[in-house]
């Protein structure tokens, strides 16, 4: 029998939400938490607040059936999975706010037989100090770094391990890490993921698991380190690093990832600095792979401004403005950045178009940029700055471009 009749999700963002909605379509009722007013009554009309292939139907199906509701006030339950954000300041060092926040949020409701489960991507250590941030609120409960195996309250991290655009369906379908305090800790989460994961479900300690989602996401950015690498020598040599890259990738033991305009994402552009904070002395590689990737938007903009330079009047239309092909999802993207850059140096009149969004960000907007239809945007400008491959760009008019400038930094064109 389930024990689990009742969870929260704190955080009602991109994992927060389609996690919500898969286990009260297995029949738990979800208690969604979000400090975003706007977005927790958007989530009680059945309306996600943000695009996730088929989320708008399992939302609405979901919130029907009286099994999902969103508040902004943490109540009761039996288990609790924290899913806020985990970014950086400063020089690159973890900001854990948003998880203590949460923790002091939800220490008043918890009872004696909870399960706590942090799914931010955390740096090394982050599950022990939210149970000492819970601990600090709750003097009446005993939690696992103080009593071990006998604890009131359970605590495991379990990293999420999804694509967006696919969300719903790897949720679900993918292999689960997942890290308890103790041993305790991580057979009660089990039984919570195994409601609804299909994967396999493979147990560690908490430290174990925090850093298998940071070395995940390290080996990736490593790997597109030095296909941004190449990207620059083959610029300064006049030789075409797609064509190389498809070349090389004959070999049988050799699989290049292709370049971009630098790495974006909630993931992938921030998890690195996490183990570089953890051990600067022995994190080098790492260290220098985000430096190149974080700088690949700088070489983009002077390759813009090249052309613009040999222009009497450059009208550059930016297409895209999302991290990757396809999605609404604008963090750490360096499409941004490369957009504001060219802004703020005046380079020429630029137009913007990103299908996937409404309104531009309010720092896009305050440099008096607005959003452009992509056939008048091609039709108008002189140079083409393709930054995301979204699909509906694929399709573009070769002969509508063929008399203009193209920096393609994909390599679709």
């Amino acid at each position: 029998m389930n024990r689990f009749s009742r969870i929260s999700v704190i955080g009602m963002g991109y994992i927060g939400l389609p996690t919500s909605a898969v286990f009260a379509d297995n029949g738990v009722d979800v208690i969604g938490v979000d400090v975003n007013p706007s977005a927790v009554d958007s989530i009680n009309r059945g309306e996600p607040h943000i695009v996730e292939p088929e989320l708008d139907v399992l939302l609405r199906k979901v919130v029907q059936a009286g099994k999902l509701r969103a508040t902004m006030t943490p109540e009761p339950a039996d288990a609790f999975i924290l899913a806020v954000p985990t970014p950086f300041r400063g020089d690159h060092e973890p900001d854990l706010s948003y998880i203590e926040a949460a923790a002091k949020a939800i220490a008043p409701v918890l009872e004696k037989g909870n399960l706590v489960i942090l799914e931010s991507t955390s740096p090394i250590g982050t599950s022990e100090q939210l149970s000492r941030w819970l601990a600090a609120h709750r003097a009446d409960l005993t939690f696992p770094h103080q009593a071990g195996e006998l604890s009131d309250i359970r605590i495991a991290h379990c990293p999420e391990r999804v694509l967006p655009g696919q969300i719903l369906r790897e949720v679900v379908q993918n292999d689960r890490i997942i890290g308890g305090l103790t041993r305790k800790c991580a057979q009660a989460a089990t039984a919570l993921y195994r409601i609804f994961v299909k994967g396999q479900i493979h147990l560690t300690n908490a430290r174990t698991a925090e850093m298998a989602k940071l070395t995940e996401n390290a080996f990736r950015d490593v790997n597109i380190a030095f296909a941004n690498e190449l990207s620059l020598i083959c610029d300064k040599l006049r030789i075409n690093v797609w064509e190389l890259i498809r070349l090389a990738n004959q070999h049988p033991r050799v699989n290049i990832l292709n370049p971009g305009p630098g790495v974006g994402g909630h993931c992938i552009a921030v998890d690195p600095w996490f183990i570089v904070a953890a051990d600067r002395e022995n994190s080098r590689l790492i260290r220098t792979a985000r430096e190149v990737n974080d700088a690949k938007p700088h070489f983009v903009v002077e390759k813009v401004r090249a052309h613009a330079a040999k222009l009497k009047e450059p009208v550059i239309a930016c297409l895209g403005l999302s991290y990757k092909a396809n999605v609404d999802d604008l963090r750490e993207s360096p499409a941004l950045d490369i957009v504001a850059e060219l802004a703020r140096q005046k380079v020429g009149e630029i137009l913007v178009v990103e299908p996937h969004i409404n309104a531009l960000p309010k720092d896009l907007a305050e440099l008096g940029l607005a959003l452009a239809d992509f056939d008048q945007a091609t039709e108008k400008a002189n140079i083409l700055v393709l930054l995301v491959d979204h699909a509906s760009f694929l399709t573009v008019d070769h002969d509508v471009v063929k008399d203009k400038i193209v920096v393609d930094t994909r390599g679709a064109w």
